[in-house]
């Protein structure tokens, strides 16, 4: 079935010396494997390498078998052009990182708009925005809504959060849990906008730590979930 659908790429593996194998969450089926042969070689076609760059938004035509194998793209283009997102070092880093968490994180192939939507614009406003140091944290904490273990916050001025239960409590267990500063950031960043993010101020050693939590939180609610090997280059360039 040919399919014309917006996709955000989520990563890009080289395949032989000429091919790419790219996972890519769409618009219109949820997320998609796609095999691009001779894509490393070819000097004129439909089909550009720089294309595939991890977040970059793109309207594919595709063919659909969904059988479980890699699908074929017949022609891409960019349907969002980046200003910032791939030149700027900081951004770069933090855009490794993100897309390593969302091919961690996403497995299902089925359509889901809302999360699709919040993708699109999440990157969109860190491409056009400048104070970006906290947008990784607030970021992830939003994602979770769209996997299913958004913090319960019915007890948030409770003592601690619970990373395993996904809730505040006052009376911690056994479990990983966040407390003192990190628990305050923590909180700071429910329910609030991108646009707030630049007046919560944090230390770079809170940011790390909070992440590392924020890491954690992912690893003990999804199954089979893999620490991104990203992370360590994000901290270095955020150091």
């Amino acid at each position: 079935m040919q399919v014309t659908t917006k996709a955000i790429v989520l990563t890009s593996l080289k395949y032989g010396d000429t091919s790419l194998i790219v996972k890519a969450f769409t618009a219109s089926d949820g997320l998609k494997s796609y095999m691009l042969k001779g894509v490393l070689s070819a000097k004129k076609g439909k089909l550009k390498a720089a294309y595939f760059q991890p977040l970059t938004q793109l309207e594919i035509v595709a063919n659909h078998k969904n059988k479980g194998t890699l699908e074929s793209i017949r022609e891409a283009k960019i349907n969002y052009p980046y200003q910032s997102v791939h030149s700027n070092i900081a951004k770069n880093a933090m855009t490794l990182f993100l897309a390593e968490m969302l091919g961690h994180s996403i497995h299902e192939e089925e359509v889901n708009p809302a999360l699709f939507e919040f993708l699109e614009a999440s990157f969109q406003w860190l491409d056009i925005h400048d104070e970006i140091a906290n947008f990784h944290c607030h970021f992830l904490i939003q994602f979770t809504k769209y996997l299913g273990f958004y913090p319960d916050t019915s007890n948030v001025q409770a003592a601690c959060f619970d990373l395993l239960e996904g809730e505040f409590t006052d009376t911690p267990s056994l479990h990983p849990v966040l407390t003192g500063d990190n628990l305050g950031y923590f909180k700071s960043f429910l329910g609030v906008h991108f646009d707030t993010l630049p007046t919560i101020k944090m230390n770079k050693t809170n940011r790390q730590e909070l992440l590392q939590s924020l890491v954690l939180y992912f690893e003990l609610h999804l199954q089979g979930f893999r620490k991104p090997k990203s992370l360590a280059v994000l901290n270095e360039v955020f150091g």
